[in-house]
């Protein structure tokens, strides 16, 4: 570059970048915003500019293209000031649930046949002790403590509380799901 140096001419142009920003923008913090958006591309990319020509002109271009850049986001972008739109966005991982029944199904077939055998009838088609008694052709009891047995089993070889619900997810991204910070266990 011979002549001037541009970088050191651009504080020379900003008055008459503001009011350029400010006519388009009608509001001066955005305006202020936009001229600052639009130097600091000037000044990464000063290299383009070729020497001899309009700098005034050059930095015009790069505002007038910045606010219509920007004026296209905006008009893609959602205003949610209060998170509602985000919120209803998230969602819970699937893999979690994917997961977990994984360890279900691992759990599940460490039991007893008797027991899942019970448990089978009883929890997952949701027959009567009575009908599960039936089909085993043992009594009802039987079939009661084997369900029971079988529940306190796969609570044990899961590793779950007795005062503690199986939760597909765990505590730190349910946080972020619901948008409500985690409890202290």
């Amino acid at each position: 570059m011979s002549g001037p140096n541009p970088r050191d001419e651009l504080v020379n142009h900003l008055p008459a970048l503001r009011a350029f920003a400010l006519g388009l923008t009608r509001n001066s913090a955005t305006a202020d915003d936009l001229v600052q958006d639009a130097i600091v591309k000037a000044w990464t990319n000063i290299e383009k500019f070729q020497v001899g020509t309009n700098l005034r002109a050059w930095l015009f271009t790069i505002l007038r293209n910045t606010y219509y850049s920007s004026l296209r986001k905006t008009r893609r972008e959602v205003a949610d000031v209060d998170g509602v739109f985000a919120e209803s966005l998230s969602e819970k991982p699937a893999h979690d649930g994917r997961l977990a029944m994984a360890d279900f199904r691992t759990a599940f077939n460490q039991l007893p046949d008797e027991q899942r055998e019970a448990l089978v009838l009883v929890g997952a088609l949701g027959a009567s002790y009575e009908e599960a008694a039936e089909s085993c052709g043992v009594a009802v009891g039987t079939i009661k403590s084997r369900a029971n047995r079988g529940r306190a089993k796969l609570a044990e070889l899961m590793k779950l509380n007795e005062d503690e619900a199986l939760e597909l997810t765990d505590p730190a991204t349910m946080a972020v799901v619901t948008s409500k910070p985690m409890t202290a266990r």
